[in-house]
């Protein structure tokens, strides 16, 4: 059983940084692929970033393609997600999920996950 707990959410301005934890207990991430995912009020909740269990493949969504970056740190247990350049139509409730994996295969879709947090909620003001 893996267990994921998600922090580092908050209020920030439009252009400004926040990083966002994810740590995993259970279970090294070692063999397990990651993700972010995020939805907004009233939205479908949707892909932001992957990265394979190696680490290799990270891939991002379009939409934060060049100002998001997803990061691990294997003895820490952690995930990060860095977001800079904020835009308020990133305010939304930010999750990390995660599922066994190999080599270097990414997953998009959140039904392609099998353990996910409870969410830290990301507002962005203009």
């Amino acid at each position: 059983q893996v267990q994921l707990v998600e922090s580092g959410g908050g209020l920030v301005q439009a252009g400004g940084s926040l990083r966002l934890s994810c740590a995993a207990s259970g279970r090294t991430f070692s063999g397990y692929a990651m993700g972010w995912f995020r939805q907004a009020p009233g939205k479908e909740r949707e892909f932001v970033a992957t990265m394979s269990w190696g680490g290799i493949s990270p891939y991002y969504a379009d939409s934060v393609k060049g100002r998001f970056t997803i990061a691990k740190d294997n003895a820490k247990n952690t995930l990060y997600l860095q977001m800079n350049s904020l835009k308020p139509e990133d305010t939304a409730v930010y999750y990390c999920a995660t599922r066994r994996s190999s080599g270097g295969n990414i997953y998009l879709r959140g039904d392609q996950y099998d353990y996910w947090g409870q969410g830290t909620q990301v507002t962005v003001s203009s």
